[in-house]
C-alpha cells in the first residue's frame, strides 16, 4: 500500500489512536514523532494527506506547514492542536492548511475529514498532471492521429469508452485526455487501479460503506463514484475485477445507481465510465472470467491504443519532448541524442513501451556524461555487444558450416543492422544499401542451401525466387565454391 496518509504528533497516544482509525478504514498511513523527520522524508516521497500537530518541539506545526506549501502547494495539510484559540486557527488557515481539526476531536469526524482531503488530493493530482499528460500523448503515426481524433469526436458524449493496449502504452493519460475535453472536465477526474486493490477492499473503495456495514466500519465512507460526482471514474485493469463485483459494476452501468455496502438508499452515478485493459477481454469472455454482458456494456467505443514497436517514427519526437522535461524537472539543460543513438534507440522493441522510453530519457538526464549522448551512452541493453570477431559489424556465417542461420545475438538482428548502418553513415560511407543486400542474400541463400542439402530448385522455392534467379544471384554473389 502507499503511505496516502502522514501522521506527525509528539503525542504518542494521538498517533496510536490515528493509526488504528485509519487502519479500520482501509487507509495507509506512516507515523513521525517530529516534523523534522517528516521534511526530511518528504526528499524521498510525497504523501496523498498530511495531518499534524501545531505544538510540538523543534519545528511546530506552522513552520512546518509554511516549509510543505513551499514544494507541495497543492498537498493537503491539516493542523491539530489541543489548543484550541483563534489565532492558532487563523494563522493555519493563512498557511495554506486544508483543515483545522482541535483536541479531542471525534475519531469518525478526523477520518472523514482525512478522507474529504485524500478526495481533494486525487483531484489536485489529477488536475496538476494536466498540464504535462497532453504533451505526452504526441504522434505523428497513423493509428495516434486516430486516436486523437477520437477524443475529439467524443469531447462532448458521457458516453463510456473502453481504452486497450499494452501496459505502458498511456491509456491512462488517453482517459485523462477525454476527460478533460468533455462536457465533465470541470469535475472530478478519479482513477482506480483494480488489480492494485485487495478483493476485499475493492467493492467498499468502489461504491463506500455505511457505518457497521461491517467489523471496522466505524463511520461512513463515500466510495469512488461518490467521489467522481459529475465527473469521470477510470477503471484500469477492468479484466482484472473479481466475477461477483462485476456483476455489481453492471448493475450502476445497466440502473444508474448503486448502494453503499450496508446501505439500503440507492445513490444515483452521475459519473462516466472510462475502463482501460491490456487483456484480450474477449478471450476472457469465452474463459468465463469476465461477464459477456458487461463487457458489451463497456465495449461501446474502444479505443486500442498501439505498442511503441508499432509507430516507431514517433520515437524522436517522443524522446524530445521526455529529456526536456527530464532537464526542467532537473533544472539542467536537455541532453540530445547523436544519429547513431537515435538509430538503435529507434530500433529498440520497447516492451514496457513509452513508460520504458520516458524511463529511458530520465536515465540519460542523470547518467549521460556529455550533453550529446552517443550509443557508447546508452544503457547496457539498448547496445548489446555482437558475436566474437564481428569487429562491430554484423558477419555472417561462414558456408558450409552447416549451421544455415545467423548466430545467436543477444538482441534484434534489425537493431544490429541500424547500428551498423548508423556507424557506416557516421563514417562518410556510401553504397552502404548495395552492400548489406548482397551480404544479406548470401546469407539467405546459404542457409537455404544448407537447409535442402544443396537442392537448389527446392531452396529457390523456399525463398520465393525462381530457380534462374537464384542460380543467377549465385553466380553474382560469387558463390559457387561456397554452396
Amino acid at each position: 500500500m502507499t503511505q496516502a496518509v502522514w501522521i506527525i504528533d509528539d503525542d504518542k497516544a494521538i498517533r496510536w489512536v490515528l493509526e488504528k482509525s485509519l487502519a479500520r478504514s482501509g487507509i495507509a498511513y506512516q507515523s513521525f514523532s517530529s516534523a523534522d523527520d517528516a521534511l526530511n522524508a518528504l526528499y524521498d516521497a510525497t504523501p496523498s494527506v498530511i495531518i499534524s500537530d501545531i505544538r510540538m518541539p523543534g519545528t511546530d506545526g506552522l513552520k512546518f506547514l509554511g516549509k510543505v506549501k513551499q514544494e507541495h502547494s497543492a498537498l493537503p495539510v491539516i493542523i491539530m492542536t489541543a489548543h484550541s484559540d483563534l489565532d492558532s486557527a487563523v494563522a493555519a488557515f493563512q498557511g495554506g492548511a486544508f483543515e483545522y481539526l482541535p483536541k479531542p476531536f471525534d475519531v469518525d469526524q478526523a477520518v472523514a475529514l482525512i478522507e474529504r482531503a485524500l478526495a481533494e488530493s486525487r483531484s489536485s493530482e489529477a488536475a496538476s498532471e494536466d498540464a504535462e499528460a497532453m504533451p505526452a500523448l504526441l504522434g505523428q503515426a497513423p493509428a495516434m492521429q486516430d486516436v486523437f481524433r477520437a477524443i475529439g469526436r467524443l469531447s462532448q458524449s458521457s458516453v463510456t469508452v473502453l481504452i486497450t493496449g499494452e501496459s505502458g502504452t498511456g491509456k491512462e493519460r488517453v482517459a485523462e485526455a477525454l476527460h478533460r475535453h468533455s462536457v465533465r472536465s470541470a469535475k472530478p477526474f478519479i482513477a482506480l487501479n483494480t488489480a492494485a486493490i485487495p478483493k476485499d477492499l475493492l467493492e467498499s473503495e468502489l461504491f463506500g460503506h455505511e457505518k457497521g456495514a461491517f467489523t471496522g466500519a466505524l463511520g461512513t465512507r463515500r466510495g469512488r463514484f461518490e467521489e467522481a460526482e459529475g465527473g469521470t471514474l477510470f477503471l484500469d485493469e477492468i479484466g482484472d475485477m473479481p466475477t461477483e463485483l462485476q456483476t455489481r459494476l453492471l448493475r450502476v452501468l445497466s440502473d444508474g445507481h448503486f448502494y453503499r455496502v450496508g446501505g439500503h438508499t440507492p445513490i444515483k452515478a452521475n459519473v462516466r465510465v472510462i475502463a482501460a485493459t491490456h487483456q484480450h477481454l474477449e478471450e476472457r469472455v469465452k474463459l468465463g472470467q469476465f461477464r459477456e454482458d458487461l463487457f458489451h456494456r463497456l465495449n461501446v467505443i474502444r479505443l486500442r491504443l498501439p505498442p511503441l514497436r508499432e509507430r516507431s517514427e514517433d520515437i524522436p519526437l517522443l524522446v524530445r519532448h521526455f529529456l526536456a522535461r527530464s532537464a526542467a524537472n532537473l533544472g539542467v539543460e536537455p541532453k540530445r541524442l547523436s544519429e547513431a543513438a537515435m538509430a538503435l534507440v529507434q530500433h529498440y522493441a520497447f516492451p514496457g513501451n513509452v513508460r520504458q522510453l520516458e524511463n529511458l530519457c530520465q536515465w540519460i538526464t542523470v547518467m549521460a556524461p556529455g550533453q550529446s549522448v552517443e550509443m557508447q551512452d546508452l544503457p547496457p541493453e539498448f547496445r548489446p555487444e555482437l558475436v566474437a570477431g564481428s569487429g562491430g559489424a554484423i558477419e555472417l556465417p561462414p558456408a558450409g558450416d552447416g549451421s544455415g542461420v545467423l548466430p545467436t545475438l543477444a538482441g534484434d538482428w534489425t537493431m544490429l543492422l541500424a547500428r551498423e548502418v548508423a556507424q557506416r553513415l557516421a563514417a562518410g560511407e556510401t553504397g552502404i544499401i548495395d552492400d548489406l543486400t548482397a551480404r544479406f542474400e548470401s546469407t539467405c541463400i546459404r542457409s537455404g542451401l544448407a537447409h535442402t542439402g544443396g537442392r537448389k530448385v527446392e531452396a529457390a522455392n523456399l525463398l520465393g525466387w525462381g530457380r534462374n534467379t537464384l542460380t543467377r544471384k549465385i553466380q553474382e554473389l560469387g558463390l559457387e565454391h561456397g554452396e
